[in-house]
C-alpha cells in the first residue's frame, strides 16, 4: 500500500474538481472570456493541484519513509525524499 492510501479517496475527489475547473477554463477561452477571469481560474486550479502534492508529498514521508527507516533503508529513502522535494519546488 503506497503511502497515501488512506487519502485516496480525498485526492480523487480533489483531482475530479481540478478536472472540472480545467473544463470551464476551457469553455471560458472558448466564450472569449475576459483574461483576467481566466488567470483566476488558472490561479485556484495551480494551488489545487498544489495541495494534492503537498497530500502525497506528506503521505509519502510519513508512510514509505518512516517504514524505509525503520528498516532501515532509511538514508535511499531520505535521498528520494529529498529529490522529490527538490523536483516538486522547482
Amino acid at each position: 500500500m503506497h503511502g497515501y492510501g488512506e487519502v485516496k479517496e480525498d485526492l480523487i475527489q480533489r483531482l475530479r474538481r481540478i478536472e472540472g475547473q480545467v473544463r470551464g477554463v476551457q469553455k471560458m477561452i472558448e466564450e472569449d472570456r475576459y483574461c483576467v477571469d481566466i488567470l483566476t481560474q488558472l490561479a485556484a486550479i495551480r494551488a489545487a493541484a498544489h495541495k494534492v502534492a503537498l497530500t502525497i508529498l506528506e503521505a509519502h514521508t510519513r508512510g514509505c519513509v518512516a517504514r524505509a527507516i525503520q528498516s532501515s533503508g532509511g538514508e535511499e529513502a531520505i535521498t528520494e525524499l529529498m529529490e522529490a522535494i527538490e523536483f516538486f519546488t522547482k
